[in-house]
């Protein structure tokens, strides 16, 4: 059983460490990317086209990260019956940073107070948008240490992605995902097959303490997301070689060899080119590619490029987005469901396309696949990993849990409310004014949230944060206390399958708009 120390251990390790259950948090309100475009005055297409983006989410004044993290942590606990003396670990990701000291997982720390429980390892992690990888390698790493006690690692990634008026903007989201880590996942990690990079470079970067706006080199931060790709695919690719050989194969990888292939979604036309680099990569490490027929047919012409090269080249980019269309629609496009439909959330963004990718498909449709994951964090660092989905799809399984509790997804995006575009900008309006104020009451309607998000209540002189709940609706306990106490040895309870929906109150007005940026 997942947690239980006893009868997990193959070795030195416990078996198949991964993700057990995950939880999403996005914001109650969103902005029509269509209706945006309108409102720039920038040519229709460039958002919903151009960037393959639908809605974006994003938060009013009443939401902070501390608040985002809160409310998916607690949905994680209540939507699997968990108690909080079972976790061991808590790992955050995010690169929203309120306080220069305070952690966000400091914070979180008031979920576990009823439990008593306060032996609990970990602290915040940030880079851009890998935060929430290096924080997800932490927690695995912790349960395949001699650390490990035999609870539950968690990790949450959450962030705001918010942007100064002008061409970013569109590229913005928000959002958290919490995820439970332990033994006998339903997404086990591959052991040793990580692909790293890691480099320095000024595309995305955050240098004014008092903005929540980036610094951002668009062109620059595109050219960075695609060469760590192709150095992250290389350093893949070598490990599963000599992985193969040690057991007598002589194989050669390819992209046939991902069943899935998610990625970080800064907006999801980058995806899709994303797929047709790996495309080219693959054509270029073939040592006699078939160029008369198949996926490289009448690709001679690209034999001798060189891949730093081509970053902007667009022969190069339309002649493999074409031959990898079947590809992308099979193995990628399930996966940017929430990216289209809520924007990019940086840390939790290629989790997001995870949850997506599972929410979409059945329990049976994935067991035994293998899926690639490709996280990016500008500045830079990214590293391409793997995870096999457990074989055991049978109904109760950790699998079947694990889906089940993800296929309210499309429901929840659904039942969001549409805010105008005059709206949004002057809710990034007033964000921008109040968001590091003190004495700072909130002026947004707590009852445009979703039921049982944590919310902001109060910055007292001393910048010191205080929050609150809204009330869940009968289909969840009202408070934390209420939940059942489950040791870490226990079975994950099916989670509950229906969400709250959102209340039908109309926000107030509230403000806005939008250098492309991959962070």
């Amino acid at each position: 059983m997942p947690g239980s120390a006893s009868n997990t251990c193959l070795g030195p390790w416990p078996k198949d460490v991964g993700i057990i259950a995950m939880e999403l948090y996005f914001p109650s309100q969103y902005v029509d990317q269509a209706e945006l475009e309108e409102f720039d005055g920038v040519a229709a297409g460039k958002y919903t086209v151009g960037l393959g983006q639908a809605r974006m989410g994003f938060c009013s004044d009443r939401e902070d990260i501390n608040s985002l993290c809160l409310t998916v942590v607690q949905r994680l606990m209540e939507r699997n019956s968990l108690s909080y003396d079972c976790i061991g670990r808590l790992e955050v990701g995010t690169e929203t940073i309120i306080d220069k000291s305070k952690s966000v997982k400091t914070v979180l720390m008031q979920l576990f107070e009823d439990s008593g429980n306060t032996d609990v390892e970990g602290i915040d992690t940030t880079n851009a948008c890998y935060g929430g990888t290096a924080a997800l390698f932490n927690a695995v790493n912790w349960v395949e240490s001699s650390s490990w006690d035999g609870r539950y690692a968690l990790v949450v990634a959450g962030d705001i992605a918010v942007y100064a008026t002008g061409s970013a903007r569109p590229t913005g989201g928000a959002g958290a995902v919490a995820m439970l880590i332990g033994p006998n996942a339903a997404l086990a990690f591959e052991r040793g097959l990580r692909g790293t990079h890691m480099q320095h470079a000024y595309d995305f970067y955050k240098p004014d303490m008092v903005s929540e706006y980036p610094v951002v080199d668009g062109k620059l931060s595109v050219e960075c997301y695609l060469s760590a790709l192709d150095r992250c695919y290389s350093v893949y690719r070598n490990k599963i070689h000599a992985q193969w050989q040690r057991e007598g194969s002589d194989k050669h990888f390819s992209l046939d060899d991902f069943d899935f292939l998610v990625f970080h979604s800064p907006y999801c036309k980058l995806v899709q080119k994303s797929v047709a680099r790996l495309m080219l990569n693959d054509f270029l490490k073939h040592p006699s590619p078939d160029t008369e027929a198949g996926p490289f047919a009448g690709f001679d012409a690209f034999r001798d490029v060189k891949p730093e090269e081509t970053y902007f080249d667009r022969d190069v980019e339309k002649a493999f987005m074409k031959a990898s269309a079947q590809l992308f629609e099979t193995k990628t496009k399930a996966s940017l469901l929430l990216s289209s439909q809520n924007g990019n959330m940086y840390t939790p963004s290629v989790y997001g396309c995870l949850a997506s990718l599972i929410a979409q498909h059945t329990a049976s449709q994935l067991a035994g696949q293998r899926v690639g994951l490709f996280s990016y964090g500008s500045g830079f660092a990214a590293t391409l990993y793997s995870l096999r989905v457990t074989q055991d799809h049978t109904p109760g399984s950790a699998l079947d849990k694990l889906v089940s509790s993800l296929t309210d997804l499309r429901v929840r995006l659904d039942s969001r409310r549409k805010m105008s575009p005059a709206a949004f900008s002057e809710i990034m309006k007033l964000r921008e004014e109040t968001h590091h104020l003190a004495s700072y009451v909130p002026r947004s309607s707590v009852e445009d949230l979703f039921p049982g998000t944590w919310y902001l209540t109060r910055v007292d002189d001393k910048h010191r944060r205080e929050y609150a709940r809204r009330a869940l609706d009968d289909e969840l306990p009202a408070e934390p206390e209420l939940v059942r106490t489950a040791s870490a040895s226990e079975h994950i309870p099916s989670p509950v399958k229906k969400m709250p929906r959102m209340p039908t109150a109309v926000a107030g007005p509230v403000a806005g708009p939008g250098a492309t940026s991959s962070n």
